[in-house]
């Protein structure tokens, strides 16, 4: 689950990083009082961050969203000294269209504004901690191009990118710590409070059950500190249970609508941008019909994984999401009957297709206990349904049906 910058910060702050001050607004109305929370600490320079779960936010671009060719604004980020200019920035972000090359051309509508204490410093660094499946292990991954996109610096200047794999066995280690500060070329005042700085922050990660958590920048202030300027965290769905408070932290306006109303049904899905709608069961199956769909010519609309059961209703509540995407023109189901017989699987299949009325392409291939049975149904169904036997198969016959 992604979450805001704000609350992001709410979470390392709990950990004791230090953060940039600052106050969450959702309407106008909230302006004043977070400015004057923010001089009652002595506060006089401001910044006015739009809140969506996409970066590039301050090379973004402002649009009217009811017209898109009026540009309101460039940047999504403003700094300014003055109250007048901080209120000017916010009325002109707060409730428009931000358009940044993680958004796409389609933009986020900003619902929430981040005002927080502008400060000056020296240095911006990245850190980003996460785990590598490569190795099973979380690494640390630090830079001195901090305030530029990691894959931008990972393309040109890989170099530039220090890591540190954790082992889980014995944890983060002091002597780590020091090495990446040695990397960043961190000495004296900095590199005492940078060695407090990532011990805190990798102990966040940990314990808040993160999947990600990057900090860029990280900025070096004139006095020396280390506070985290931004932050973005990822909340891992599967530790949901031992952090009661995570729920109230999930903005579904920043997440694609299928995907919300696919996890009322306890669906995984993921919307992608081709026009074959995936019917899959298991994520490794799923990831691997989409594999072959885009070797046999076509392309994956989406990543839906009905999970082990594929009973007449899950079918059903998948098909009904699929075909809530107007790019979807055929659909491949590929079902592999372990925990649920074929045969049970291919009935709910024929049912749910009755009650959908499904005007696009199907093509079905079951695999496992009662394969036989299953085909014989859908052939004998009277209703437009391709059955296929192998995977290869199965990915053929949706690229024809695409293609005539």
């Amino acid at each position: 689950m992604k979450i805001h910058e704000y609350q992001a910060k709410q979470i390392l702050a709990k950990y004791g990083v230090p953060v940039q001050n600052g106050i969450p607004i959702k309407d106008m109305s909230e302006f004043d009082g977070a400015i004057n929370s923010l001089q009652s600490q002595g506060i006089n320079q401001y910044v006015v961050k739009s809140q969506i779960h996409a970066g590039g936010r301050g090379k973004g671009k402002v649009y009217n969203p009811n017209n898109r060719e009026e540009l309101i604004l460039d940047g999504g980020v403003k700094f300014t000294t003055e109250v007048d200019k901080a209120r000017d920035y916010a009325r002109k972000i707060l409730g428009n269209l931000l358009v940044t090359h993680q958004t796409g051309a389609e933009g986020k509508i900003v619902q929430t504004l981040f005002i927080t204490e502008g400060l000056d410093y020296t240095h911006e660094f990245y850190i980003g901690i996460l785990l590598d499946r490569t190795v099973g292990k979380n690494v640390i991954m630090a830079s001195t191009e901090g305030g530029v996109e990691i894959e931008k610096v990972a393309a040109e200047t890989p170099e530039k990118i220090i890591k540190e794999w954790i082992d889980p066995n014995i944890g983060f280690q002091s002597f780590q710590a020091r090495r990446l500060a040695f990397g960043l070329g961190l000495s004296g005042e900095i590199y005492k409070n940078f060695i407090s700085f990532i011990t805190l922050l990798y102990k966040a990660y940990e314990e808040s059950d993160a999947s990600l958590l990057e900090v860029n920048p990280m900025a070096i202030l004139k006095d020396n500190r280390i506070v985290a300027l931004d932050a973005k965290i990822t909340l891992d769905d599967n530790a949901m249970f031992r952090h009661k408070d995570y729920p109230a932290l999930r903005d579904i306006n920043e997440e694609d609508p299928l995907e919300v109303e696919a996890s009322k049904h306890s669906l995984n899905y993921v919307k992608l941008d081709g026009n074959v709608g995936c019917m899959v069961n298991g994520a490794g199956l799923a990831m691997a019909t989409m594999d072959i769909i885009k070797l046999a010519g076509g392309e994956p609309a989406n990543f839906l994984d009905v999970g082990g059961g594929a009973s007449q209703e899950t079918v059903e509540n998948g098909f009904k999401i699929i075909l809530s995407d107007p790019h979807v023109k055929a659909i491949l189901v590929n079902i592999f009957g372990g925990i649920v017989r074929c045969d049970r699987v291919a009935g709910g299949i024929i049912e749910a297709a009755k009650n959908i009325n499904i005007q696009v392409p199907l093509v079905v291939r079951l695999a496992g206990t009662n394969a036989d049975i299953a085909k014989k149904m859908l052939n004998d169904s009277g209703l437009a349904i391709i059955a296929a036997e192998g995977f290869k198969e199965a990915a053929e016959k949706i690229t024809q049906v695409l293609n005539k």
